[in-house]
């Protein structure tokens, strides 16, 4: 039972360092993140440019339940500058790296695995795939429920390989969005999956997306060198280094 709350970001990054905010984002934030908030790392992507937009880099991360996404924004907002003191060093290098971004509150599955539970399962991917899933506002629960039922067992009965990372309902919004995960072995895999779509081996399953007037982009992901899906643990101080040598 996945009991925890998860802020999803996208982020749009300035020119040519999306190398830079990935490992400023992992080796400088993520362990100061997990200190002071008890905020893990589930991944940080750059997206595949010929999928979505560009240049942009996905952030997942994972809280304490709704109390643990409290304590975040209380520890966040607090001060009166609205930015947490500890951090204004970092906040002006990243400033430097992105121009902004769209975040959402993410609730998982209750049988969606926890970063922890994904590291030690082994689940990783040369390459993710990431969907945007959107409804008419009530329908996101019976989108999920049928994921949980039909869809994921049609995905993974292509026997491809593909993992899923997690299912997660956004919140905030009328019950109209869903993210779902997964990780792909490898290419060539991907390219399987993506004829599988084509060819009709999931016929039933979009089928059953379009009676619940489901509809998504899918983009692909790739890790940052420090995710823990790629390394088996979290960020860590030690992973520092100058952006100058990224």
């Amino acid at each position: 039972m996945n009991d925890k709350i998860y802020i999803h970001e996208f982020i749009d990054i300035i020119g040519h360092n999306r190398a830079k905010y990935m490992h400023h984002m992992t080796a400088n934030w993520c362990p100061v993140a997990r200190d002071e908030r008890n905020q893990l790392c589930v991944g940080v992507w750059g997206t595949v440019g010929s999928t979505g937009r560009w240049p942009e880099v996905v952030n997942l991360w994972e809280l304490d339940g709704w109390a643990g996404l409290a304590g975040n924004f209380r520890h966040e907002l607090s001060p009166g500058s609205l930015q947490d003191p500890s951090l204004a060093a970092w906040w002006a290098t990243a400033a430097s790296l992105r121009r902004g971004g769209v975040d959402r509150i993410l609730v998982p599955e209750p049988w969606t695995r926890t970063i922890d539970e994904l590291v030690a399962d082994g689940v990783r991917g040369d390459v993710y795939a990431h969907e945007l899933v959107s409804l008419p506002p009530g329908r996101a629960g019976a989108f999920l429920e049928a994921f949980g039922d039909q869809g994921r067992d049609a995905i993974e009965g292509l026997g491809l390989g593909l993992d899923v990372v997690g299912a997660y309902r956004v919140a905030m919004v009328n019950d109209s969005e869903c993210i779902v995960i997964w990780a792909i072995p490898d290419w060539d895999t991907w390219t399987a999956f993506e004829q599988a779509w084509l060819g009709g081996a999931l016929a039933a399953w979009q089928r059953t997306t379009l009676e619940l007037g489901a509809d998504w982009r899918r983009i692909l992901l790739v890790d940052s060198s420090l995710n823990p899906m790629h390394t088996g643990r979290q960020p860590q101080i030690e992973d520092r280094r100058p952006l100058e040598e990224v």
